[in-house]
């Protein structure tokens, strides 16, 4: 009851008072200053969450000068390094972070651990900078890399301001062509690996048909993106598709194909340790934050090889935000990653205080909770906006025909769901916490149903096996599970990526055994689960399902791309353009109408709408099936860390700690 109240408070769409009232004084004073539209067509223009024009706080006019840390001060006394001002953006364009309960103090150590560079994403998304962020409680965008946006009436124009000065980590400008560069030699020629994002496209409401749109240079800091279309989310879908639309182009001119030729290329992705120019590429233009050779516009750049056991990301002196009295951000100077090859070793270690601020799924609670005033840390609990704690995803296709057949069938479905005690599950898995629920949308989200926890939730064997009876699988071996029709052997291999899920997978395992239906659980590398997931090798998985919105981040519940276990084959078909996988049929394929409606709705009622459907239909098939409600993510910082929010949604929509603005964090 606690999480729900909470989402629902984070989530509900923040009024116009209610933003006033939490406006910053300098951000009142920015606005008056923010370029933007003529009134009336501001005025008019339609609600994308982020409204018509936005600029976050310039520095405050009462500060003389700025300040540094001690380690960036002794290099400017060694004449090694520009001062501060030359190093900030234009006063007017540079970015005051809010910090939480305190100006913080410079220096220390975060202190968290990794499993190597394939572990990115922990040193990824809390030191990513987009160019656009989403507000605390998720119900629109602000700017960050940017410093404002104009849009036109209609939604099709959107003009995007920069910061005059900004510079890279290694000093070099920062200007539009960093963004022209990056869409014209990086995104629209694929050379990272990665499809245009759907971000880039609008979509005739009448024929559905699919438009690029189009990005054009005004001024060094100044560029506009121009759609066919009606584009209403277009900036939040720029946060979630494609957070950093731009490249260090002067870095990526020494290194693509297209500027210094195939051969120079494959000899340069050689020297760096990769085998070929495609996956160097994907390394260098997606993955950049861990090599410390690519210049960055975060408030920590990487330092050294990220292979070694401790991989280090030092403060950037020509980071372009500062706090309310004028101290440059970061406060904290190294981020120090440390290998382990055990998650037990992430517990000891937060245990031992050899790690000061990191993340916890709910089954660590009890022995974190216990230890919070003998290892001197405090466990905070962010909401998720996970769907269930305790699952699996049937794979609507696939590979094996019979079991392909029994997976889209709604029976089988309710089947599995029905045969296990979710009391059970919820008291062992969650200590009673995550309800005793399906697998739905939680309160306080676009799409709950207030009845959806509810259905196929009640433990009820003998349903189970009324259902597979009426499947015809009434044949049985000498050990009494069921067979099919023909005599073949019906086994449910779940392919899991390591042995976190193995308690509910064991409990999972023994009740739908009881019912006839043999279970082969087969335990992988992450690595390797990853691959198979892609070439459509995982029958059944526990991955759940987290969004905040389906407008947002539409991936796992709209197959637009292979992603999501329940549906790879339809992610195959969609991602290749119907060169691979299965073509969505049925519900799947009304899933993709409505999600084209959708994109080109001109109205965020009507994205709403859309949206809700889409859910109904994940409602009515059950392709996720949930045996535990949803718990907390569970942050625990040492007692000397400061400015780490309370509660806040912990989600990769919003960069998961990432969220909380670690700029701004602090040791004592």
């Amino acid at each position: 009851m606690r999480k729900s109240k909470l989402l629902m408070v984070l989530m509900l769409i923040c009024s116009i008072g209610l933003a006033a009232c939490e406006e910053s004084e300098a951000t009142k004073a920015a606005q008056k200053a923010a370029k933007s539209t003529p009134a009336p067509a501001a005025a008019s223009t339609p609600a994308p969450a982020g409204a018509a024009a936005s600029t976050p706080a310039a520095a405050p006019a009462q500060t003389d000068g700025y300040k540094e840390a001690p380690m960036l001060s002794k290099l400017v006394a060694a004449g090694t390094l520009k001062a501060v001002a030359d190093r900030l953006p234009a006063k007017d364009d540079i970015m005051v972070e809010p910090v939480l309960e305190e100006v913080g103090q410079y220096g220390g150590d975060w202190k968290l651990p990794w499993k190597g560079p394939d572990d990115r994403w922990v040193v990824g998304q809390p030191t990513e900078e987009p160019l656009f962020r989403f507000s605390k409680d998720g119900s629109k965008v602000e700017p960050n890399v940017a410093k404002g946006y104009d849009v036109n009436k209609d939604s099709t124009e959107f003009t995007i301001y920069l910061r005059k000065g900004m510079k890279w980590s290694d000093g070099q400008p920062f200007t539009a062509d960093d963004v022209l560069f990056y869409w014209e030699h990086m995104l629209t020629k694929e050379t990272f690996g990665k499809k245009i994002y759907d971000a880039y496209y609008s979509v005739d409401p009448v024929s559905g048909e699919k438009a690029l749109a189009k990005v054009t240079k005004v001024d060094d800091y100044t560029f506009k993106v121009t759609h066919k279309y009606p584009s209403v989310q277009f900036l939040e879908r720029v946060a979630i598709d494609n957070k950093w639309f731009f490249a260090p182009a002067h870095f990526q001119k020494t290194i693509l194909p297209e500027f210094v030729g195939e051969d120079k290329a494959l000899e340069i992705a050689k020297k760096w340790g990769f085998a070929d120019v495609k996956s160097f590429l994907v390394a260098t233009g997606y993955y950049y934050w861990v090599n410390p050779q690519i210049p960055t516009l975060r408030a920590w750049v990487a330092k050294n090889d990220p292979n070694s056991d401790q991989f280090i990301m030092e403060r950037n002196p020509y980071y372009w935000k500062v706090d309310k009295q004028g101290n440059q951000l970061p406060y904290i100077d190294r981020i120090v990653a440390s290998k382990v090859q055990d998650p037990a070793q992430r517990v000891l270690g937060a245990l031992a205080g050899n790690f000061n601020l990191l993340d916890f799924g709910f089954k660590d609670f009890t022995i974190l909770k216990e230890n919070e005033k003998k290892a001197d840390f405090r466990v905070l609990q962010w909401s998720e906006p996970n769907w269930s704690s305790a699952g699996i995803q049937l794979n609507q296709t696939t590979e094996d025909p019979k079991m392909r057949k029994l997976f889209q069938d709604a029976k089988f479905r309710e089947a599995l769901s029905v045969a296990v005690d979710r009391k059970e599950i919820s008291e062992i898995m969650t200590n009673g916490l995550g309800a005793a629920q399906q697998a739905s949308v939680p309160e306080g989200l676009v799409g709950y149903q207030k009845s959806w926890g509810e259905q196929w939730s009640a433990y009820n064997p003998n349903r189970a096996n009324q259902l597979l009876d009426e499947l015809g699988l009434t044949t049985r071996d000498k050990n009494n599970f069921r067979l099919n029709a023909d005599g073949s052997d019906v086994t449910l291999t779940v392919i899991e990526p390591g042995t976190d899920n193995m308690p509910f997978l064991e409990l999972f395992k023994k009740y739908v055994e009881k019912i006839g239906l043999k279970v082969d659980i087969k335990i992988v590398d992450k690595g390797t689960h990853h691959d198979m997931t892609y070439a459509n090798k995982v029958p059944i998985t526990t991955e759940n399902i987290s969004l905040v919105n389906v407008a947002y981040r539409p991936d796992t519940l709209v197959p637009l791309r292979v992603l999501t276990p329940w549906s790879i084959g339809y992610g195959q078909y969609s991602q290749s353009g119907g060169k691979e996988g299965v073509k969505p049929e049925g519900d799947v394929a009304q899933i993709f109408e409505y999600w084209n409606k959708l994109k080109a709705a001109s109205t965020k009622e009507e994205i709403n709408k859309w949206g809700e459907e889409i859910i109904k239909l994940h409602q009515k098939n059950q392709w996720v099936i949930g045996y535990a409600g949803p718990t907390p993510k569970l942050i625990v910082a040492s007692n000397k860390f400061h400015n780490v929010p309370k509660d806040l949604i912990f989600c990769d929509e919003f960069r998961s700690i990432g969220h909380g603005h670690p700029a701004q964090f602090f040791i004592k």
